[in-house]
């Protein structure tokens, strides 16, 4: 007997960043198409770190809303109703609360969720936390080829 894969692997597998540009590290629920929830670890070792900010290392606020964008972009690519838009970009961000930010070794909890979709473009709605904190809120809209 063959094992089914598992969809949130398969999901999360899709996204098309290299592994130095993913900040999405686990997905924890996938409504397909509809909303996600998924989890990023800010491991330490990171490359940006070392100048954001030497000796005070914090997960820039540009980088919070890239992950907030992947895990949209995860859950708009998995809808089963909609092919997968080549592509796929972030385009825009409206309404973007960036209320905190996570260090070294923090695992921040981020959830997406579909709010639209016309032609090639989705937009989400989209929040991160941190141990119950939330830290960011945005929508976004994503853009496919």
């Amino acid at each position: 007997m063959t094992a089914m894969p598992d969809p949130l692997v398969t999901a999360l597998d899709a996204l098309p960043h290299g592994p130095e540009f993913r900040f999405v590290d686990r997905l924890l629920a996938l409504d397909p198409g509809v909303s996600g929830t998924g989890e990023y670890t800010l491991r330490g070792d990171e490359p940006f770190l070392h100048g954001h900010f030497p000796g005070e290392p914090l997960l820039p606020g540009v980088l919070l809303v890239e992950a907030a964008a992947q895990l949209a972009g995860i859950v708009a690519q998995s809808d089963p109703v909609h092919a997968p838009l080549l592509g796929l970009k972030l385009t825009a961000i409206r309404a973007a609360k960036i209320l905190g930010s996570a260090r070294p070794k923090e695992t921040i909890t981020l959830h997406a969720r579909v709010t639209a979709r016309l032609g090639k473009l989705v937009s989400a709605q989209a929040t991160a936390s941190l141990r119950g904190t939330l830290i960011l809120q945005c929508e976004v809209t994503l853009a496919g080829g």
